[in-house]
């Protein structure tokens, strides 16, 4: 252990040097003033970040901090920051590798399991029988994107992923878990040409115990038998560096006091992304406040990884990606949208789990009793449909019939968990089921769409909308036929046969995935394009792939370029790949 006396930290102005860049490129997303020509005198460049930095109330500056103040500090080749699914994979891969490195995490133990992920052209996939065209799945992402991505980087998830399954893969299996591969999902799908390519990864199984063991718990285990652990109750505070700017370590605030931990090699960020952080989410996630009912992602994820990049000259994206799911049930008359104060945790009205059902394409209406969206879309698009009518929620209505009509929808991903209850239950009434829903007033139930419709809180004119709605609805079914919306016939269903049942419904935030950019080796890049030497990131807190939102048909994709990217970025680190 080095005496921190002699140790001197760099003070930097946040609006100097390469932070005054990563104050440009946050300016993108929270300012409205034009950013200047790259032709433009320093003097205008400098008045612009200030102005950037004024408006960009999340960001702040980077802390100063005393030398006096560190209390320790500690050297390694590696450090990672976060152990959730990309630390804990970094961390793997580093095991593996030999490196000396340390694994820190702000909290009391390492973060949950994602389950899913998606990997291309895995032995898997071959078994099934099945394959992916890496070329259109490409641009399918990019369509996504509108664009506003990095093919390159895209392409590292897309040629390694099925690497990254070989290489977890026997981890996995040797302690007790198994891989289920969902290959069925060649059907038309929301009401265009969408390319669903098979690529979803289930890994699952028990221990000795018959506790479920979960990829992150194995993982943690797997460096733990090769003498490497993870350093809990260290919270990130800012990213230190030297003189030509290279990242040499990062500061953070432990039980005793500040310590600081210094790389050789380098440092990985996967600190995830920002699903608690309400002043970032109104800046940087407009749509989450117009839409959103419930937070379903860590609790953990409040942007500190994606800050300290940006107070290093990294850049973020401008455009926003949330991962929204239309699973946020909520009771009739409730609206969607951040109800925090300023600076508090971002909180919503919603405080249940995820209600899977709202990802089904039954008939959905707005708050005027009437249908706005083609309901086999992707799960986001309803939600930032409904986001253009009255509360930014919607509403769900089905009828006694609902387990034929979801069987038959088929969907894909992990809205099949409805399709897997419902046919494990297949003798129980709906009631049973959602007894649960029912008790708390998030599902309300029927013996007449009149009564539906009042207890869904549709009144007057909305009443008459709503019920001339279903109508005109079962018209369609009958003539298999949506003259409306385009919704395929065989997703479809009737509203007849007596109990009803209806649930109001707002998003549900998983997670962020706008973050910092980065190039194909998974480095941060400053408002150059230029790579910050000693810094990466991988996971929700790196950015370069999603714009707008998260294609839930490329399925498991957010997940799957997590590991990829944090197994890349070591390997990189490490020499082990060019």
């Amino acid at each position: 252990m080095k005496n921190t006396a002699e140790h001197e930290l760099s003070r930097r102005s946040f609006l100097t040097g390469a932070a005054a860049t990563g104050a440009l490129a946050a300016f993108g997303l929270a300012g409205c003033a034009p950013q200047p020509s790259q032709s433009a005198p320093a003097a205008s460049k400098e008045s612009a970040a200030e102005s950037a930095a004024s408006n960009a109330d999340w960001l702040g500056s980077a802390p100063e901090i005393n030398a006096s103040d560190i209390q320790e500090t500690k050297e390694t080749e590696l450090l990672i920051i976060g152990a959730g699914n990309g630390g804990m994979a970094a961390a793997a891969t580093a095991a593996d590798l030999g490196l000396d490195f340390t694994l820190c995490e702000k909290a009391g133990s390492i973060q949950r399991t994602r389950h899913w992920f998606g990997a291309i052209n895995t032995k898997y996939t071959k078994a099934a029988g099945a394959h992916v065209d890496e070329g259109r799945l490409l641009n399918e992402f990019s369509r996504y994107a509108s664009g506003q991505c990095d093919q390159r980087v895209i392409r590292v998830w897309i040629k390694e992923s099925a690497e990254v399954t070989d290489w977890l893969d026997p981890i996995l299996t040797s302690a007790g878990m198994k891989c289920a591969f969902d290959s069925d999902i060649d059907h038309e799908t929301g009401g265009t040409s969408y390319y669903l390519a098979p690529m979803e990864h289930y890994y699952s199984g028990k221990d000795a115990s018959g506790e479920s063991l979960e990829r992150n718990k194995v993982l943690l285990a797997y460096i733990n038998e090769r003498g490497y652990d993870v350093t809990y109750n260290h919270k990130l505070v800012k990213l230190v560096q030297d003189e030509s700017g290279k990242v040499t370590g990062a500061i953070f605030e432990a039980d005793n006091g500040y310590v600081q931990i210094n790389s050789k090699k380098g440092v990985l960020l996967t600190t995830g992304g920002y699903t608690s952080n309400a002043e970032m989410l109104r800046a940087c996630n407009p749509m989450v406040d117009r839409c959103v009912t419930l937070q379903y992602g860590s609790p953990n994820n409040v942007g500190e990884g994606i800050k300290a990049g940006i107070w290093a000259g990294g850049q973020k994206d401008s455009i926003g990606a949330p991962m929204i799911f239309d699973r946020g049930a909520v009771k009739p008359g409730e609206n969607a949208g951040v109800i925090s104060p300023e600076g508090e945790v971002a909180t919503f009205v919603g405080t249940d789990k995820q209600f899977n059902l709202g990802s089904q394409p039954l008939m959905k209406v707005a708050r005027d009793g009437k249908r706005f969206v083609n309901e086999s879309t992707p799960y986001d698009f309803c939600c930032f449909a409904a986001a253009e009518h009255e509360g930014g929620v919607f509403c769900q209505v089905f009828d006694s019939n609902l387990k034929e009509d979801v069987k038959r929808f088929n969907t894909i991903g992990c809205s099949r968990q409805t399709q897997q209850l419902l046919a494990k239950n297949a003798d129980a009434p709906l009631d049973e089921i959602y007894a649960d829903q029912l008790e708390k007033g998030t599902m309300v139930k029927a013996d007449s769409l009149e009564e539906l419709a009042d207890k869904l809180g549709f009144q007057g004119e909305a009443k008459e909308a709503f019920l001339a709605e279903v109508d005109t609805y079962n018209g369609f079914y009958d003539a298999q036929e949506d003259l409306d919306f385009g919704k395929e016939a065989y997703r479809l269903s009737e509203l007849r046969t007596a109990p009803f049942y209806g649930i109001w419904y707002g998003g549900s935030l998983l997670t962020t995935v706008d973050g910092l950019r980065i190039n194909e080796n998974m480095q941060v890049i400053n408002g150059d394009a230029k790579p910050i030497e000693g810094l990466y990131a991988a996971g929700d807190c790196s950015g370069s792939i999603f714009g707008n939102n998260y294609p839930e048909y490329i399925v498991g994709c957010a997940c799957g370029r997590t590991l990829t990217f944090a197994r890349h970025a070591v390997r990189h680190i490490a020499g082990d790949i060019a």
